[in-house]
């Protein structure tokens, strides 16, 4: 079931009604089937994965805290972690793996066939998975304390808001919410109201929108050159960040609906001054799992400075690698981590230079300019995400320049001027209101206004989105994940 479906428009306010009417002792069980039904509403049979994992890690918890050796300890959580991860490799990475041996030894003129897997990556797999194995480590760990409820665990790992695209919770944050009974509050629901509302804007407004012409130039890149593959390159960024920003405000806002507190997930990514600023404001809850479960227990940066470069090489790796299974996102991750490196080796030299740059220019224009060629980075970066082979990605980036023209019927072949007006229009609109948040939250500006002005606001929003709206039901981006 899509958030920007007619599926989920009727099936969120039956939950919502149900879920206040309902004692609080009966909640747990009424969202553990929503959940449930939630999920089946793509591949009932997926279901099975996700009670498998439940299975494991809820034992695997209990069994962890009750065990009197550091062995047995040690013994339980491996069991839990391959597991979990040999489900994953399974239905994601199996013949990623496979189709790569097979490509390396015919390097060496030897044929092999391997074995394929003809399955659908089950959604959201990689999402639960991390959920699930966080939980299993930080009991581990002695930070948390296993739970003996085993339907609000299941709760824990399948609640419907976050269970297919995040934010990747803790159980430290997630799970005692659930024992605690959540009353009616007007406000509280409102601002979860409004949140949902503001991702349905991102999402069907903008990242539905930008999808077309994106999906026009990427299809088939190297039918283009210039002005095209620069345009659909810098709309693929606000694509992505729109689609999962808007698929975290919807899943935060629903759950604020209902009383449940999610972690953010985004916040304002395209203003950061550098890659490492850049990964601390996007798909926060992703970024904070690999440096909490990876990067620390690697050595952080408490080891030799080479090996703090190997740590931090070796989590982008695998955090491009766990985006998908193809060589693209390997190299997107690996992209990544060679910034952050070069960002630490650089960064007193970047230091001097920001000073002396600040004598010479308006602190403002300086800080202008490290957005800027920020942006520029991750939008290299970005190339490789969207791009479907490696070749395509480097035809991409060596014909970004070629036969550059501002005529708008060269910018994207065959796209009406009002389109592509409108795209302009609404990302602008967008920037601006991060903008303002970025001195005062918008929703608390709005508090203090009188009612007709909120209204009028409100009931904007919503004519753009049905005037500008894309109502197709486009999956969102990171569902495939």
């Amino acid at each position: 079931m899509l958030f920007n479906s007619l599926h989920f428009l009727i099936f969120f306010p039956i939950v919502v009604v149900l879920y206040f009417s309902i004692p609080h002792k009966y909640r747990w069980v009424f969202l553990l089937i929503s959940s449930y039904y939630f999920y089946m509403s793509w591949k009932a049979e997926y279901i099975i994965l996700i009670i498998i994992s439940t299975l494991i890690d809820y034992i695997a918890g209990i069994q962890i805290f009750k065990s009197q050796t550091q062995r047995m300890k040690n013994l339980i959580l491996c069991l839990s972690l391959l597991s979990n991860l040999g489900l994953l490799f399974a239905f994601k990475y199996f013949n990623f793996f496979g189709d790569t041996i097979r490509e390396i030894l015919q390097v060496f003129t030897i044929q092999l066939n391997p074995m394929t897997l003809k399955v659908l990556l089950p959604v959201g797999i990689s999402f639960y998975t991390f959920q699930s194995l966080s939980y299993t480590i930080d009991v581990y760990r002695r930070k948390i304390k296993p739970t003996r409820h085993l339907g609000i665990f299941a709760l824990y790992i399948s609640f419907f808001p976050q269970l297919v695209a995040g934010p990747i919770e803790r159980a430290k944050n997630l799970l005692p919410q659930f024992f605690e009974e959540h009353y009616f509050d007007y406000k509280r629901v409102t601002d979860g109201l409004k949140l949902m509302l503001w991702g349905f804007f991102k999402k069907v407004v903008i990242a539905d929108r930008l999808n077309i012409i994106v999906n026009t130039i990427y299809k088939t890149p190297t039918d283009y050159t210039g002005s095209p593959l620069i345009l659909s390159t810098v709309f693929f960024a606000f694509q992505i960040y729109c689609d999962f920003s808007g698929y975290s405000d919807i899943a935060i806002g629903s759950a604020q609906v209902m009383g449940i507190k999610l972690m953010d997930n985004f916040n304002r990514p395209y203003f950061s001054r550098s890659i490492s600023e850049f990964w601390k404001r996007w798909h926060i809850s992703l970024s904070t799992w690999f440096k909490d479960y990876l990067y620390i227990p690697l050595g952080g940066n408490r080891v030799s400075i080479p090996r703090g470069y190997f740590n931090i090489f070796v989590v982008f790796l695998l955090s491009g690698l766990w985006h998908g299974a193809n060589w693209t996102f390997v190299i997107w991750g690996a992209l990544h981590g060679f910034y952050l490196i070069l960002g630490t080796i650089t960064k007193s030299l970047r230091e001097r230079l920001l000073v002396f740059t600040r004598l010479i220019l308006f602190p403002r224009l300086t800080k202008l300019l490290s957005i800027g060629f920020t942006f520029v980075l991750v939008n290299i970066g970005w190339v490789f995400f969207r791009a479907k082979t490696v070749s395509d990605a480097f035809y991409i980036l060596t014909h970004l320049f070629k036969g550059i023209s501002f005529s708008y019927k060269s910018l994207i072949p065959g796209l009406d001027g009002v389109d592509l007006l409108i795209a302009f229009g609404v990302i602008i609109f967008m920037e601006f209101v991060h903008l303002t948040q970025s001195h005062i939250s918008i929703r608390q500006f709005l508090e203090g206004k009188p009612l007709l002005l909120r209204w009028s606001i409100y009931l904007t929003i919503i004519l753009l989105i049905l005037l500008f709206g894309v109502f197709n039901e486009t999956q969102f981006i990171y569902f495939q994940f």
